[in-house]
């Protein structure tokens, strides 16, 4: 499912998770952008990066930025966490 954000350009991805309620900017994402933009909560203005995983503390809900934005994703106000990558095999 892609999800788009309704204060800034931020576009998602689910990896991973249902039935939960994905927030951007502080405001509800939506499977359609809405006709006008409302405002970033300065609370939840650290921005997302394209092509990059988001991840809940748990692991259950991963997400794929597919167009960066202003504002920082979360669920029931809770900032998601970037995934990091996985070490490669060192090659001795």
């Amino acid at each position: 499912m892609k999800l788009k954000s309704a204060v800034c350009n931020t576009e998602v991805m689910v990896i991973r998770g249902s039935g939960l309620v994905v927030e951007c900017g502080g405001a509800p994402m939506a499977e359609a952008a809405p006709a006008e933009k409302g405002a970033v909560d300065a609370n939840f203005a650290g921005g997302t990066s394209m092509g990059k995983r988001y991840v809940d503390e748990a692991g259950t809900v991963e997400l794929l930025c597919v167009k960066a934005g202003e504002g920082s994703l979360s669920i029931d106000g809770t900032p998601l966490q970037l995934k990091d990558a996985k070490p490669l095999p060192s090659s001795d």
